[in-house]
C-alpha cells in the first residue's frame, strides 16, 4: 500500500509540474499554438482559392493548344495565337500547376518534331513525372533528341533509364532496342549482342523478341 502511495505521490507531483510549466510559459504556448492555427488555415485558403483556381484555368488554357498538338500544328501548340496561348507560354505562366508540368513534356515533344533537339531536352528535363508513362516516354525522347545530336552515350544512359524505369512488355523492349541500336551505331557490337540476347531471354513474347534473332546475327556478322 506504501509502495502504491508513492506511486500517486510521484504522479502528482509529475501532474504538478506540468501545470506550471503551462502556466509559466502559457503566453509562449498561446503564440505557438496560434501560428499553427494560421499556419493550417492559411494553407487551406491557399489551396482552396489560390492552387484550385489556378489548376482550373490552367487547364482550360490548356485545350486549344493540346487541339494544335493533335493537328499537328506544331508551331501554334508552342507558340499557340491571339488569345490561346501556346505550351511555351503555359510552362510558365502556369509554373506549379498540373497542367504548367505537363506543358513541358508537349513542349518537348514539339521541339523534338521539329528537329529542336537541345530545346527538347531541356523542356522534357524540366518536366516532372508523376505519371509512370508519361516519365518514361518523357526519358525515353530525351534519349532520342541525344541520338539526333550524335551523343550515343547519352542517349544510351536516357533509354536504359526508360526501360528500368517502370519494366513491362511493351515500352521495356522498344527502349532496350533503341539501346542496342546506339550501340550498334557506335561500333559496340558485343554490348549490342549482350542487350539483344537480354530481350531475346526476356521479353521473348514481345514482337521485339520474335523478331530479335535477325538483328543478334547481324550484330555478329558486323563485329567479324
Amino acid at each position: 500500500m506504501a509502495k502504491e502511495t508513492t506511486n500517486d505521490s510521484n504522479m502528482g507531483e509529475t501532474f504538478s509540474k506540468a501545470e506550471q510549466y503551462i502556466l509559466d510559459n502559457k503566453k509562449s504556448l498561446s503564440i505557438i499554438l496560434a501560428v499553427f492555427v494560421v499556419t493550417i488555415f492559411g494553407y487551406v485558403g491557399y489551396q482552396k482559392f489560390i492552387v484550385a483556381p489556378n489548376e482550373l484555368q490552367a487547364e482550360k488554357s490548356m485545350f486549344m493548344a493540346e487541339q494544335n498538338f493533335e493537328r499537328d500544328s506544331i508551331d501554334l501548340a508552342i507558340n499557340g495565337r491571339d488569345l490561346a496561348p501556346g505550351f511555351k507560354e503555359l510552362s510558365t505562366k502556369y509554373s506549379g500547376t498540373k497542367s504548367g508540368n505537363l506543358a513541358h513534356y508537349y513542349l518537348g515533344v514539339c521541339y523534338l518534331r521539329k528537329g529542336m533537339y537541345q530545346e527538347a531536352i531541356d523542356a522534357l528535363n524540366a518536366f516532372d513525372g508523376s505519371d509512370e508513362v508519361i516519365s518514361q516516354i518523357a526519358t525515353g525522347d530525351i534519349g532520342d533528341a541525344y541520338m539526333e545530336l550524335g551523343k550515343a552515350d547519352d542517349a544510351i544512359k536516357y533509354y536504359l533509364k526508360a526501360a528500368n524505369k517502370k519494366k513491362n512488355k511493351l515500352t521495356t523492349p522498344l527502349y532496350l532496342m533503341k539501346v542496342a541500336g546506339a550501340y550498334e551505331d557506335g561500333g559496340k557490337y558485343e554490348d549490342a549482342i549482350k542487350i539483344y540476347q537480354q530481350i531475346r531471354k526476356e521479353y521473348f513474347e514481345t514482337q521485339e523478341g520474335r523478331e530479335v534473332d535477325k538483328y543478334i546475327a547481324r550484330a555478329e556478322g558486323m563485329k567479324k
